[in-house]
């Protein structure tokens, strides 16, 4: 696996480990305050880091199928299905809650073309409960695509290491960004 460096993010607020070569989208675009958007400068691959409102969901399940619907929904896709959802429990002993992961699979048209590429999602919800914010990490990993962005099998494999990776590390170090 590619070696992986600690990244600050929201100003240091929040540490993950990503891959060294990813491309802070905000050199290239706006990204909202709400936002840290970096993208693999190789491939069509995005990975977005994002602080929401909390969604009212009974459970975890109901809350990470929400956001990814929600995602389906601004992505105009002509069809999502989720794959499987998990915890992985924080077993590191501080005060960045569980993850709660989900995988599933966009059709996702872009340009009015007739073939829809097609994107793995990688998400995973941090629920802060008593900070009223639902923290979404989400991994868009496009494996059929027209404009060339698509990985390969062995692509979706690196990418799934690397979200790994990535939620795992996540630590919230000052809860204070969420006010």
């Amino acid at each position: 696996m590619t070696s992986l460096i600690k990244r600050d993010l929201f100003g240091g607020a929040i540490t993950v480990n990503t891959p060294p070569n990813l491309v802070d989208a905000s050199d290239l675009r706006q990204v909202p305050d709400t936002q840290e958007v970096f993208l693999y400068p190789d491939s069509g691959i995005s990975i977005i880091v994002e602080i929401l409102e909390k969604v009212d969901a009974s459970n975890f399940d109901a809350a990470i199928r929400f956001h990814f619907n929600s995602l389906a929904h601004d992505n105009s896709a002509v069809s999502a299905v989720v794959e499987t959802v998990t915890v992985i429990p924080n077993d590191r002993g501080d005060s960045t809650p569980s993850a709660i992961v989900l995988s599933g699979l966009q059709g996702v048209p872009k340009f009015n073309r007739p073939t829809p590429d097609e994107v793995h999602i990688l998400m995973a919800l941090y629920r802060l409960e008593h900070k009223n914010v639902d923290l979404v990490v989400t991994f868009n990993v496009p494996t059929a695509s027209s404009d060339g962005g698509a990985v390969s099998a062995e692509g979706l494999d690196i990418a799934r290491s690397h979200f790994d990776a990535l939620i795992r590390s996540l630590h919230i170090v000052d809860f204070g960004l969420f006010v």
